[in-house]
This record gives structure tokens, sequence and C-alpha cells, in this order.
């Protein structure tokens, strides 16, 4: 594959933003055994350039790093780790258009939205700035006043951030902004699929000013041969990881060898419910928004669409109008609403799905089927099944595709929404505030959206139930993943 032109200004500025090594103790370099891997551009099928390719040794190097800078930054005093972030929060923002190029080009979202995921990321940042200096703990006496409890919050040490492809910054900036905090330090692992926000993402703290060691970045195209080792090292006290519930499974079981504190924020198949007197052009444009954004590829996506039989046919032929009138293209392109799907094989799994869908009943109403040309595109596309129990409603679909079941009573959606081993997130619309209530109590997910479409925030926590993970991210609830309470008892 040949390298992707840089003859775009926007390419060769935000490409030059970016370092290629590795970042480890506030300096770059090439890595240990001197390898490299391509980055690969999804709207063309060429490398866009190659970084460092990190190994175990890079890996240790890294948390080395991060474990003799720990107890410095971990007695910085709160104000100023506060104020190193909002610093850091603002050289993001400056930064803002290289950073978006950056995510276009090594994942493909349509630029607008790349630029959205800044302004989202950063402010992950600028969150938990202001909570740096809210760590508090308690003074009380035990019941029978024999004891004085004091109780205090301590950082947890060194952590592993392990991000994923789909939100290169705004997963690192979720992961590190309460990381920092709290006063840990940190070794990111990005995805081998887009490695360059994240490396675009240390220079940023370093222009920022954080210590050496206390952020260090490593690209690498083999997971499990560098995050193998520090799982296995006792100095790693801390695993925060986004992706793939199968991954996230094999990972805790790495852990716990080691009695490592967990976050997982694993798969999804969020059931989106529109009852029969939901506000219909509300929902559609809501189940629009929830189901393409970031081409379907986020774990909260709409992935089933559970809609009231009275509705269901309607429902279906409106979402599809509005999807066949979208660009699908290149990212950068500003025209361009739908962009690639990140890898081949991910775009041939999404075709699969719709194909055995078709083959056994489910009627296609607009796209269900690949775009002609380089890259990985492939239509958005609305069909309407039968049975729920279809791989193409059951399967978390990671990409631009709506299935559509009819359903005929309130327990029923919920035992076919319930049914699924994940619980991420669900949107439901109805005009009944007391179903809105019972829907959220009883369905089995960690965030419920009601009349909505989007529900992450960085003030709110993020993260699911069941076979979704562990933990939660954002919100004051973030902070504590990166925090133990340590308790001192004395007499009274």
């Amino acid at each position: 594959m040949e390298a992707v032109s840089v003859e775009n200004p926007l390419v060769a500025k935000a490409l030059a933003a970016a370092p290629t090594g590795v970042f480890i103790n506030g300096a770059w370099r090439e890595a240990r055994g001197g390898e490299w891997f391509g980055v690969i551009n999804p709207a063309t099928g060429n490398v866009i350039t190659r970084v460092a390719d990190a190994g175990a040794g890079d890996g240790l190097a890294a948390l080395e790093a991060a474990a003799a800078a720990q107890d410095g930054w971990a007695r910085t005093a709160p104000r100023a780790r506060a104020e190193l972030l909002r610093n850091l929060f603002e050289i993001v923002v400056e930064r803002a258009e290289e950073f978006a190029v950056l995510m276009t080009i090594e994942m493909g979202k349509p630029l607008a939205e790349a630029r959205g995921e800044v302004v989202y990321g950063a402010e992950f940042l600028r969150w938990f700035s202001e909570e740096a200096v809210r760590l508090n703990g308690r003074y009380s006496t035990t019941p029978e006043g024999s004891l004085r409890v004091i109780t205090m919050p301590r950082p947890v040490g060194p952590v592993l951030a392990i991000t994923p492809w789909n939100f290169p910054l705004a997963m690192a900036t979720r992961k590190l902004g309460p990381a920092l905090a709290a006063g840990c330090t940190g070794v990111l692992k990005p995805s081998k699929l887009t490695p360059l926000t994240a490396l675009a993402f240390a220079e940023a703290c370093r222009l920022a000013g954080v210590p050496d060691g206390v952020v260090n970045v490593v690209p690498t195209s083999s997971s499990a041969a560098l995050t193998g080792p520090l799982l296995r090292d006792s100095r790693l006290r801390k695993l925060s990881f986004t992706g793939s519930t199968d991954v996230g499974k094999g990972l805790l079981r790495e852990a716990a060898d080691n009695v490592l504190r967990t976050s997982m924020e694993l798969g999804g198949c969020a059931p989106f419910i529109v009852f029969g007197d939901a506000d219909l052009d509300r929902a559609v444009a809501a189940a629009k928004s929830a189901k393409l954004r970031n081409m379907g590829e986020a774990c909260n996506a709409a992935n089933r669409f559970y809609v009231s039989r009275e509705l269901a046919e309607e429902f279906a032929a409106r979402l599809a109008a509005e999807f066949e009138g979208l660009v699908v293209g290149d990212g950068l392109d500003p025209s361009t609403d739908i962009g690639p799907i990140i890898t081949s094989g991910q775009r041939q799994r999404i075709r699969g799905l719709v194909e055995g869908a078709r083959e056994r009943g489910a009627k296609v109403l607009t796209g269900g089927e690949d775009v002609a040309g380089p890259g990985y595109f492939y239509r958005p596309t609305v069909l309407t099944v039968t049975d729920p129990g279809e791989p193409v409603i059951c399967e978390e679909l990671f990409g631009p595709v709506a299935p559509v079941v009819p359903f005929d009573s309130e327990e029923q959606v919920l035992a076919w929404a319930n049914s699924s081993p994940v619980g991420l997130a669900a949107y439901v619309h109805t005009g009944d505030i007391d179903r809105a209530l019972r829907m959220t109590e009883r369905l089995e997910v960690g965030m419920t959206g009601i009349n909505s479409a989007a529900i992450s925030n960085p003030a709110a926590p993020f993260g699911g139930v069941k076979h979704s993970g562990l933990g939660r991210e954002g919100g004051s609830e973030g902070i504590a993943e990166y925090l133990e309470t340590i308790y001192v008892g004395i007499p009274v």
C-alpha cells in the first residue's frame, strides 16, 4: 500500500503535529526493537504514516517511568494538578483542528464529528481539573462512641489505560483525566488502528508541563505482547480498559493474579424502544442520531429497534427515508455524512449479518450493500425483522444498520430488551412518564435515555451492567475508580 498524499494542507499540518515514536518519561524515542507499523486510512485503504511498534521492553520502561513518578505526583498539591489539567484542556482546544483531522484520517469519522469529539474529549480534562480539588474524606465517631473514624482518599497508583479505536481522543481523556486528577501516573496503550491521536495527545501533555513519567504512551501492533508483562508486574495497580467483551474477560483473568483494580467498559447492544404514544417525529430523529453517530461504531449506539406494532411500519419507512438522503464518503469531504467502516473485515461482518437476515425473510428498505470503490464504505441500512432472535438483532453491529422489530406489549419488549448478556445503554421513547420510569427501573442497563438520543456527558457516570463491564467513567464516580479509601481509627 502506498502512503496517502499529504498535499492537503490540513492533513500535512495534522501529521506534523503527531509524533510517531513512543513517549516514555517525558521524551520521544524509537521502539527498542526498531520496528514500525503502518496506520491505514479506512477511506482509502492506504497507509497514512508509520509509527513506532513498542514491544514488551518499551511497555516495562513506560511502567518503570510511571512508578518512579508516582510518589511525587501523588504528593503534588491538588490545586497544582487541577491547574495542569486545565492547561492541558486549553492546549487540546487550541489544537482542535489537528486532532480532528488526525481522527478523520485514521478512523474515518466525518470531520464535523471529529471536531465534536475534540470538544467532548477536552471537557473530561476540564471536568476532572475541577474534581481534583474535591477529594474529601470524612470524620465521624462509631455508634458506641469508642472510636473516632477518619477516612481519606489515596491514589491507587500507576494505571494502564487501554483505549479503543472508535473515540481515540475522548477515551484517552476519559481515563487519564481522572487518573491525573486523583494523583495517579499512567501508561496509555492506544488501539493499533488509531495511534496518531494518542501520540498527539502525549505531545499536548508534554507542552502542558505534565512532569516526566506521569503520562507515557506506547503504540503497538501486538497488544498482548506488550500488556501481558505489565499486568504481571506488581508496580501496576490499576487497569482501565474499553473494548470488546471477549477481550475484557481475558484481561480480567490476567488482572486477577495481581489483584488489580479494574474498570471495564465493554460491549453493548442498546435497545431503542418506541411505544405507541411516542412523538414519532422526535423518535425518528433520535433513532437516526443514536444509530449513525460515529457510523454506528459506538458501544452505546442504538443497535436493535423495538417499535410498537401500530407504529412499526411507518417508523421504519420514515427512518429509511432519512437514511437514503445521506452522503457516504471520505470524512475530509465537507459534504460527507457517513464515513467508512474501520476495516474491511468489519465491513464484511456487517454485510454478512444483513445478508443472513435477508435470506431468512428480513426486508431491506434501504442500503444493504457496499459502496463500490476504494475504502471500506457501507450504505446506511434499515431493515424490518420479524424474529427477535435474528443475529442482526442480537449481536452488536458496530455499523450503520438499523433492524426494526414490532412488539405487542410492554412486558414483551422488556423481556426482549433484557435477554441480552450485555447491558450498557437503552433508549425509550414514550409520552407516558409513569411508563418511562417503569422502564428505567426494569431495564437491565447502566444508562437509559428517555425521549433522547445522546446521554454521554463528562459530568455523568458512563458504564454498564452484566457483561458490559465494571465501574464508571465520568462524573464524580469517574475519579473514585482511581482512589482507594484509607481508614484511621483513634480511641476516644
